[in-house]
Order: C-alpha cells, then structure tokens, then sequence
C-alpha cells in the first residue's frame, strides 16, 4: 500500500491529510473521503485507511486537527477536547473539511490513481460527525458511510440539510454515547430532506466497533461487526457509484 502525505492550510494552520491506495493496481479507482475518528491521522487510523482502500478504492484521509497531532498518544481528556474544538465550530469543520478534500483530491488527481467521477465519503465516530456536517454543506459526495458515528445531529440547529448523495449509517443499538433518540432525529432529519437514505442497527454493537484498538468501556471493537460494515459499505459502493 503507497501512503502520501499531503499538506494544506486552514486560516494559517498546516493541516497534513495522506492518501492511501493499493500502487500495484493500475486502472483507475473511486475516490473515498475519510474522516477518521478522534484520534486524527495516526498509526492506528492508517490501518483502518489501508483496509478500507483494498485493491478497489483510493481513500483520502483528512487531518482536522492540525500537523502531527497523531504522532504521539493522548489522553481522554485531550482527544474530547481536540474533537469538540472541531465540532463546536462548525464553520471550521466545513472549511476544513472541503480544504482537505479538495487538496488530496487535487494529489490524487496528478497521481493519475482515481476516477473524478466516483466520490465517496465516510466517517468513523467523531468524524461520521464531521462528514455529516460537510455533506449537509452540499459536498459532492454521491455517497456518505458513518461508522458509529459521534454527533450525528447538526452541531447548530436548524442547519439546512443539502446532502446530495445517499446516506448509509451502521450503528450498534447499545451505544451509549450515540444513543437510539439521536439516530431517530438523524433520519427525521434525512426524511425531511427527502435524502435516500439507510440505517443499520447491530443489535449487540455498542462504540467503536470498527476500532481494533478499543477495548474498554462503552467502546469496544467487534471484528465480526467490523467485517459486516466493510461488506455493507462495499456493496453500497458498488450500487452507488
């Protein structure tokens, strides 16, 4: 797998996002926009990149947080803060979010390794929030994945809901930190906005189960979930794109 760091700024901050893709395939693939969790580019969400990607996809990892800030482990206390400086500022999430998108996709574009046309978006956790809260900005994404997703309702009320493409959401119906009434307002939401959209329930997923690292708490990885979501995801692609 090639990994390509890619730098951008945002109101003078260097942000630096990674583009990751299978370089022994030769033919053009779909683009994959990639909010990672809370944890921002780093070692643990590159993984989760690579997986994704496989053979059949180029995936476009944006960095919300700043150069290096996945380059050494942080606290609870210091991840929670990070991710709600981001969710708080919803100005910032979009522009950040579009600023990563259009700089990795611009790279990719000159690496000759996607197909322009196919694009794309997911989110893991805090950032299933963050790609929410871009697609509702009217991103040209013709499809939007979110894992377990943080946040799933717009951060200021009443933000229109522009989303272009369709939506599918995989969540566990025992999550504490997403709980079922936020899911329920998200597809109030989605219906209203006449969005194709779909919600799958695992009845036993709690947090993070798309997260081999989290083991602990009401986050917990579950590799038989993660497997499913992947395949759920894929055969979303497949008819979408």
């Amino acid at each position: 797998m090639a990994e390509k760091k890619v730098p951008y700024q945002v109101n003078g901050r260097q942000f630096e996002g990674m583009i990751v893709y299978d370089d022994s395939v030769k033919t053009k693939r779909p683009v994959v926009f990639m909010q990672p969790d809370w944890k921002g580019v780093c070692a643990d969400t590159i993984a989760q990149a690579r997986t994704v990607a496989g053979k059949d996809y180029v995936v476009l990892m944006a960095d919300m947080f700043g150069k290096g800030y996945g380059d050494k482990p942080k606290t609870q206390d210091e991840l929670r803060a990070g991710m709600l400086a981001v969710h708080k500022d919803r100005d910032f999430t979009v522009a950040c979010g579009k600023a990563a998108y259009d700089a990795l996709l611009a790279e990719a574009n000159k690496l000759g390794v996607v197909d322009a046309g196919k694009k794309a978006a997911i989110g893991y956790c805090a950032g299933g929030g963050f790609a929410l809260e871009q697609a509702r900005a009217g991103a040209d994404f013709k499809a939007v994945v979110v894992f377990h997703v943080t946040n799933p309702n717009p951060v200021v009320a009443g933000t229109p809901c522009a989303i272009k493409g369709r939506v599918l959401a995989i969540h566990g119906r025992a999550d504490p930190i997403t709980p079922k009434p936020m899911m329920d307002a998200l597809e109030e939401e989605l219906t209203k906005a006449k969005v194709d959209w779909h919600i799958v329930t695992f009845g036993r997923g709690v947090h993070s189960f798309c997260d081999p690292t989290a083991n602990a708490g009401p986050t917990r990885y579950d590799e038989k979930l993660c497997r499913t979501s992947y395949m759920l995801m894929r055969d979303f692609f497949a008819e979408t794109l």
